[in-house]
């Protein structure tokens, strides 16, 4: 594997487990095994290489939650796949949460390269429930309840708020 790789990897899984903050740019120069000046070739700063992250993550993330719902034909078990996919995604992570939600609440409010990631993240996850919902307002709850989930689940370290957000979901869809 190619340095610029093997310090994606590295960060990939440091900056999820351990937080952008608490993950110095030493430790994943000594874990990737690449030498400080390989690092900066890549990267001209831990900035950068969180947006690359973030990226990389955004990628890796959409392609699980697409792969989890594919098979889904009408819209309403898409949407309970998409619940589902969350529960699947707490079980492989440890509810960790979402990265990029973790990153916001340590980034000063000015860091504008990497909220615009962050926000560029969340509108194509928003947009992804109003592809599937034809009716905006009903997309746009769900995101809402999707996200929440998100964060009740990490903090809780349950599922059980997902499973009732699945609930209130089929009656917004059905009624």
């Amino acid at each position: 594997m190619l340095p610029k790789e093997r310090i994606l990897e590295k960060t990939f899984t440091l900056f999820h487990k351990q937080g952008y903050n608490a993950t110095g740019i030493n430790q994943i120069i000594e874990e990737a095994k690449v030498a400080k000046a390989s690092f900066y070739q890549h990267f001209k700063s831990k900035e950068d290489l969180c947006v690359a992250f973030l990226n990389k993550r955004h990628d890796f993330w959409f392609n699980e939650l697409r792969n989890f719902t594919s098979n889904k034909a009408d819209l309403n078990s898409k949407i309970l796949a998409s619940f589902d996919f969350l529960i699947f995604m707490n079980e492989k992570e440890n509810f960790r949460g979402c990265s990029f939600l973790n990153i916001l609440s340590e980034i000063p409010s000015d860091n504008k390269k990497i909220l615009d990631v962050i926000q560029s993240h969340k509108s194509d996850l928003r947009q992804y429930f109003r592809d599937i919902l034809p009716d905006e307002q009903t997309a746009d709850h769900v995101y809402l309840l999707f996200e929440s989930c998100i964060i009740e689940s990490q903090l809780f370290k349950s599922n059980e708020l997902i499973e009732q957000s699945k609930k209130i979901i089929q009656t917004l869809i059905l009624k």
